[in-house]
């Protein structure tokens, strides 16, 4: 048996990451549902070794050390982006679609502890397959695993990576049909200002962007995210002492967004967003692919069934919160019937699938700016500070 060491399966994970990119863009299936490139080339490593298995052969040992730190610096280039100024800059309508989303998080919870209960399974099963992996998506999920692993769920990472990539499918494929119900029935239509508009960006470059050493400016970004981590690293063991559970990068993460909103009103730090969020994907990609090049596959063994039946009962409740009282809170307009395809696409999936169903939409029927600057703003990390907060609260009650 062939055993790697951290390096070697971190780059065993980096040549598996480019073929999942070089499979995306031939099969146009795979681009179409946004199914992401690191779970494509980490799953052909997963079934690789679930094939080997039926023949008892275990032909390669992974070293997942880097697995930890890489999901932390994601989650913390997460907390780089929770800016205050993109709060104000939505106002009312983002506080608003955030507070609909963690609503819908706990009911997606509680629905799956019942799902879980009717099949005998544990009740945080239904956590993992509610807005552990629906709301948060797969890096929520994996991140998740290993506690919810420790407080008894057999097979969580599997379990985790399976209700995910079906939620993202999902998303997809609901998302802009819900929207385009609502629109045609409610004979909604963009307003006259928004005719000419482009959909914002939901984050304004720093000033830090435009640098002329832009080697300078990435280091000083990896220096400050190492910083996050490092005094997140405290924290989360504070906090251990005092026997709160939390999942490990949640210090990280919110060191992370004290210093954005520091460098935001007092200009010290000069962070660059882009940077910032360039270190946070490219560590995201390589921890899916390290994390699902070690996954057990065959723990999914039996639950086919309570998988599939819990992911109806939820694809039932996103559609019917997205009609009531989704739609008419945020509005009853276009751009709320607009939000609501975004907002199905990244509680059942990911970001990519609410931007990827909206745009459908707009192309259709006309811009949407203010759909594009509260459900991205929401879905690509907001969701995230308060889905931790919603599966940490849940895995302490019911642990």
């Amino acid at each position: 048996m062939l055993t790697l060491d951290s390096i070697q399966t971190l780059a065993c994970g980096g040549v598996f990451l480019l073929a999942g990119y070089a499979i995306r863009r031939r099969v146009p299936l795979l681009m179409r549902f946004s199914i992401p490139a690191p779970v494509i080339g980490g799953l052909l490593v997963a079934l690789f070794m679930l094939a080997c298995r039926h023949w008892n052969i275990t032909p390669v040992r992974f070293d997942t050390a880097w697995q930890q730190p890489l999901m932390i610096a994601f989650f913390t280039g997460i907390g780089f982006n929770a800016s205050t100024t993109l709060l104000k800059a939505g106002g009312r309508q983002i506080l608003l679609f955030l507070a609909l989303a963690s609503a819908l998080a706990v009911v997606q919870n509680l629905l799956g502890i019942g799902m879980a209960k009717a099949f005998g399974l544990p009740p945080l099963f239904g956590v993992v397959t509610g807005s552990v992996t629906l709301a948060g998506g797969p890096a929520t999920g994996m991140a998740f695993a290993p506690l919810f692993e420790k407080a008894g769920v057999h097979g969580a990472q599997s379990v985790a990576l399976a209700n995910a990539m079906a939620g993202i499918v999902l998303g997809s494929v609901f998302g802009s049909p819900i929207a385009a119900m609502l629109i045609e029935r409610h004979r909604l239509r963009p307003s006259p200002e928004s005719a000419g508009a482009d959909a914002p960006a939901p984050a304004a470059a720093s000033a830090a962007e435009t640098t002329s050493d832009p080697a300078y400016g990435g280091l000083k970004s990896l220096v400050y995210m190492l910083l996050a981590m490092g005094i997140g690293a405290w924290i989360g063991d504070g906090l251990g002492r005092l026997g709160v559970t939390l999942p490990s990068y949640i210090g990280a993460m919110l060191v992370g967004a004290i210093i954005r909103n520091i460098d935001d009103r007092l200009g010290w730090f000069g962070l660059s967003t882009r940077a910032m969020e360039r270190i946070g994907n490219t560590a995201l990609s390589l921890f899916l692919v390290v994390a699902l090049m070690n996954l057990h596959l065959w723990d999914l063994a039996g639950l086919a069934l309570p998988l599939l039946a819990n992911l109806a009962v939820q694809s039932i409740l996103v559609l019917a919160f997205c009609c009531w009282p989704l739609l008419q809170l945020m509005g009853r307009d276009y751009d709320a019937a607009v939000m609501t395809s975004g907002f199905t696409g990244f509680m059942l999936g990911i970001t990519a699938n609410a931007v990827a169903c909206m745009s459908s939409l707009t192309e259709r029927y006309g811009p949407a700016p203010r759909a594009f600057l509260v459900a991205p703003v929401v879905g690509a990390f907001l969701i995230d500070f308060t889905n931790a907060i919603i599966i940490t609260g849940f895995v302490n009650v019911w642990h």
